[in-house]
């Protein structure tokens, strides 16, 4: 049994200015993202240059987080926002759900890529890998914050929460949607592969991911189960990606269509 650290969410006070944890997570994704983008444009017969990769990782970052903390508010928070409207603006204390930021970053990528004249595929795929940084730094910041935690347990590995041991199943996600998406994608995509299958790849593995944990992690407390006494939300809203990742891959590997992020 380990004892949770009871950690500070606000990471820095400046006068009234507070800088939490949990922000300085998102600042970590987008700046790695961006380093990590920069070098795959940097790659023998890339078609991308460094001005693409800065507009880029602009766009993605005002959809993921446009889209993280509504999709967040309309599916989990509804009562806090009828009650407080303001509380919509509030992203530092936390609130972000992952299909909402995917569904905001795939409508600001539409228009990257439209006013860069790529195909929407081509840039989706050379994205792929980059959101696994973010996603991992998320789960560490929803750990520091002490949420969502998982069920009680008995494993050596569990935390003392609240008088109860229980799965750290923000470190678990950390671990798969975080770094062993990052490596599986960064090296499926060192070389190039058919338009398409990055992206499918990464909706099937999330999804995995995603829907094996939520067996492990409370639901949310407002919600419940939806059914059976085990389906959660976050099963639900993943059992989409899954499957729109398989068709994407199968589509893929039909088509044979090559990459055109490479010359």
């Amino acid at each position: 049994m380990l004892i949770y650290p009871e950690i500070d969410p606000v990471a820095l006070q400046l006068g009234p200015v507070r800088i939490h944890w949990y922000g300085l997570m998102y600042v970590l994704g987008f700046l790695g993202g961006w380093w990590l983008a920069r070098r795959r444009a940097a790659a023998p017969r890339s078609t991308w240059k460094p001005a693409d990769v800065d507009d880029l990782i602009f766009f993605a970052a005002v959809g993921v987080i446009a889209g993280g903390r509504i999709g967040w508010t309309l599916v989990y928070g509804w009562a806090g926002l009828a009650a407080d409207p303001l509380s919509l603006f509030r992203v530092w204390e936390g609130g972000m759900s992952f299909h909402g930021g995917l569904a905001g970053v795939l409508i600001a990528l539409a228009l990257f890529a439209h006013r860069r004249g790529r195909r929407f595929a081509d840039v989706l795929d050379f994205t792929a890998p980059l959101p696994a940084i973010g996603l991992g730094a998320g789960r560490i910041g929803n750990f520091i914050n002490g949420e969502l935690w998982g069920k009680p347990t008995d494993v050596p590995w569990g935390f003392l929460v609240g008088g109860d041991i229980r799965h750290p199943t923000q470190l678990y996600e950390a671990a798969l949607e975080g770094l062993v998406l990052f490596a599986v994608l960064w090296w499926f995509t060192a070389r190039p592969r058919a338009r398409l299958a990055p992206s499918g790849l990464f909706l099937v593995l999330y999804a995995v991911f995603r829907i094996g944990i939520e067996f492990l992690r409370l639901p949310d407390a407002h919600i419940g189960y939806l059914a059976f006494g085990w389906l959660t939300m976050g099963q639900l809203l993943s059992l989409p990606m899954l499957l729109a990742g398989l068709a994407l891959l199968a589509w893929s590997a039909q088509r044979r269509e090559p990459s055109g992020n490479y010359a």
